[in-house]
């Protein structure tokens, strides 16, 4: 059952501006939204602020009435080994496997460290790429874990 490791990913755009990520983790922090990935990304007036929240619906609703711009995006959390080599190996398997990391971002906030992952393979669909990596040796980290 490939669907249990997709995880829902809220990605939230809004202005570069001083006091903009209070702001967004204000509105987190309001509606009992737990953040157990997180990462921003920049473009010249704007960011993205990608997360896995234990309840991406309420938190899209929430932000959703604040007027931000946002989107769901599907990605998977791959257990990594913390020691050195440990990114090596997770990216080689990907390579071996024909899967292309279109960007990546770690956490500790499951049980192991995992690299969220976003599989950009438009001829590959994600369910796919899900029986490769497992194929390759490695884990995932069930979507359940990673927004509870």
């Amino acid at each position: 059952m490939t669907n249990e490791y997709i995880i829902k990913q809220l990605s939230i755009f809004a202005p570069n501006t001083p006091g903009t990520l209070a702001e967004i983790a204000k509105i987190f922090q309001d509606n009992g939204v737990n953040i157990s990935a997180f990462c921003i990304a920049e473009a010249k007036n704007f960011g993205v602020v990608r997360a896995v929240v234990n309840q991406p619906d309420a938190a899209f609703a929430a932000f959703e009435k604040k007027n931000y711009l946002l989107k769901f995006t599907d990605v998977l959390a791959v257990k990594m080994s913390d020691v050195p080599g440990g990114l090596y190996e997770v990216a080689s398997k990907f390579g071996e496997a024909g899967l292309n990391i279109e960007y990546a971002y770690a956490s500790r906030s499951a049980a192991v460290p995992t690299l969220v992952v976003y599989v950009s393979n438009p001829d590959i669909p994600l369910e796919t790429a899900v029986e490769r990596i497992l194929h390759s040796g490695l884990s995932l980290v069930p979507a359940a874990e990673m927004q509870a």
